[in-house]
């Protein structure tokens, strides 16, 4: 078992990689009572077309089956796995992002158990054509409810602006008919592609002992037989710099309007420590731009374009990554005027110097390392930075080498107006109905 040392943070974390080619990190926190263990693969909605395990000709499966397998995943031939976990007082949970899927559990006792729980119930798939029909109503009304919620909506909206090809524009669930393609032969392909060991990351972090952790997970994986590891061949896609539609609205019933603007990153093939910097510089430049100190939010702050839910963000992954700014606003043209504008006088004329940027990387240190003070934090991050080799450890060292050339690099992914978006959602007019259909202009 490797031990690597972070002096900066005082943190010891304990790696090693098992002979199935599973990894396993784990990080004993003092001073907590709580454990929580995630058991990850690197799969999720955009790994629609793919090799099968096996196979030599490419596929491509129902949107939403990630999302989908990993519901089917709790339900086993001799009942619920959750009622198991809380047996032992631990409560579990999963998810699909983009591009992982994650099953967890947190517990103050019986760790280790849990621990074996999780392993063998995530490696143990059981799917029929009865159950799986089943769970596509289930998955429909999900669908359906979320179809139906403004902000998701402005959200997944403006994603489909943004790519013309790439399937993150896809919602992470599906379509109500996508998923009723779904086969439980289906799901036995992608899950034997993707949930091999070698595919996958457990990491726990709490109050546990390493070694007897690390053991406990050696002995499950030993009784176990797994096919030899296969790289795994994913179907990528030529994706355009520019953004698919420029300007979109849609009609819903809500009492104020909603705007997001999107910008599309053109540097997105990064990984490891450059990947780190990148995407920090760039949410670095968006804190002083668009942040909450900012003097572009006072200005809209006092003029009532924004209320409590303005936001802004910065995503990044391999193959894709976008940022958003937007708010709900009764005078949304006016808002989205403002936001272009700004982002227009950045590129004119950069709008900060070393000073400034000084100021905000201490105050980003700050809060990553009240961050990482906590383990659901941590928990939740870990995975996703190992799957693009960088080190969430890292994130403190890496703010402090940050330079302004570094800031303005970066910031230039999202410059142009071909990069920038508009999803509207606008209220109903004179109650007619719902008009979920979203109207726009094609670039």
């Amino acid at each position: 078992m490797e031990t690597i040392r972070f002096d900066q943070l005082d943190e010891t974390l304990y790696y090693e990689k098992l002979e199935n080619g599973l990894d396993v990190y784990i990080l004993p926190k003092k001073g907590f009572s709580k454990t929580f263990v995630t058991f990850t693969t690197k799969y999720g909605s955009v790994d629609r077309s793919f090799v099968p395990l096996g196979e030599q000709q490419a596929i491509t499966v129902p949107d939403g089956i990630a999302h989908f397998l990993e519901h089917k995943m709790f339900e086993k031939e001799d009942g619920d796995v959750f009622q198991k976990f809380s047996e032992y007082g631990a409560s579990a949970n999963a998810f699909t992002s983009f591009t992982r899927t994650a099953y967890l559990f947190s517990s103050t006792n019986h760790i280790y158990e849990s621990t074996e729980t999780l392993l063998n119930f995530v490696q143990e798939p059981y799917f029929t054509e009865k159950t799986v029909n089943k769970e596509k109503g289930i998955i429909g009304q999900e669908i359906t409810m979320y179809d139906d919620q403004p902000d998701w909506r402005l959200y997944f909206g403006t994603i489909e602006n943004m790519f013309k090809e790439h399937p993150v524009k896809i919602d992470i669930a599906g379509t109500v008919e996508s998923i009723d393609k779904i086969t439980a032969e289906h799901l036995y392909t992608c899950y034997h592609t993707f949930y091999h060991p070698s595919n996958m990351l457990l990491f726990a972090i709490g109050s546990l002992e390493p070694e007897k952790m690390m053991q406990v997970i050696r002995e499950n994986q030993d009784k176990k037989e797994f096919a030899k590891p296969t790289p795994i061949k994913r179907i990528e896609v030529d994706e355009p710099s520019e953004v698919a539609i420029p300007e979109r609205t849609l009609n819903m019933d809500v009492s104020k309007a909603k705007v997001s603007v999107g910008l599309k990153a053109k540097e997105t093939n990064l990984s490891g420590r450059e990947m780190l910097k990148h995407e920090l510089a760039i949410s670095l430049t968006l804190d002083i731009l668009f942040g909450r100190s900012s003097d572009f939010y006072t200005k809209v702050y006092e003029e009532g374009l924004i209320d409590e839910s303005y936001s802004y963000d910065f995503s990044l992954e391999h193959g894709f990554g976008f940022a958003m700014i937007g708010s709900d606003t009764h005078q949304p043209d006016k808002l989205i005027q403002a936001i272009k504008e700004q982002l227009k006088k950045t590129e004119e004329k950069w709008p900060f110097g070393e000073e400034e940027l000084e100021r905000v990387k201490r105050r980003r240190i700050g809060f990553n390392l009240r961050a990482l003070n906590s383990i659901e934090y941590i928990a939740n991050q870990f995975t996703r930075y190992k799957f693009n080799d960088m080190n969430l450890f890292d994130s403190v060292s890496a703010i402090e080498e940050l330079t302004l050339a570094d800031v303005q690099q970066a910031f230039k992914s999202l410059q142009g107006e071909s990069q920038q978006t508009v999803f509207k959602i606008l209220p109903l007019a004179n109650n007619t109905k719902n008009n979920s259909k979203a109207e726009g202009k094609k670039a």
